[in-house]
């Protein structure tokens, strides 16, 4: 048996998610079920919940990883819950899940995922012109060791093929 790659998208939780955000989300998450991929998210709302509803929509696996202890929590289109309980900690472990990551926008927690990601060496591909504070370290480093390059993209489908590109199950 083949592993699943396993492809997390972060983004901005429902404060703060645009319809943009949204959209995009969305079509990243029917190119990661398109690939053959597993959906690792969040499991909540807004960058979240837009990427599982396309990966489900295209017939896709989805995985939501919980900072809460109750499975109900996670948004409906996670076909399996992690519930950590575990609150912020738990963006260590969606890192650590991770083959790859894609990030589209974000704010504070989105951060805290991608310095996980990338003191764990993790390839990372950010969509650009989405804003947060991702967006002054695309096409760059996070800092002066140069652990991973976070690389800059145009769309769902450009960000999906690189990932592919840059990981492998």
């Amino acid at each position: 048996m083949v592993k699943k790659r396993q492809i997390l998208v972060i983004g901005h939780n429902t404060n703060g998610c645009t319809p943009e955000h949204e959209k995009v989300a969305y079509d990243v998450g029917v190119e990661i079920a398109k690939s053959g991929s597993a959906l690792i998210t969040g499991g909540l709302g807004g960058v979240m919940n837009a990427a599982a509803h396309g990966a489900k929509d295209a017939g896709g696996l989805t995985v939501g990883i919980i900072p809460q202890s109750d499975a109900s929590e996670a948004n409906e289109y996670c076909d399996i819950v992690i519930p950590t309980g575990m609150g912020f900690t738990r963006d260590f472990l969606n890192a650590l899940t991770a083959d790859g990551v894609i990030i589209v926008g974000g704010a504070s927690g989105t951060l805290s995922e991608v310095c996980a990601a990338y003191m764990s060496k993790k390839p990372m591909v950010a969509i650009r012109n989405l804003n947060g504070p991702v967006s002054k370290y695309i096409d760059g480093y996070i800092d002066h060791r140069e652990n991973v390059k976070i690389i800059g993209v145009d769309s769902a489908q450009e960000a999906v093929s690189k990932i592919l590109e840059l990981t492998t199950a």
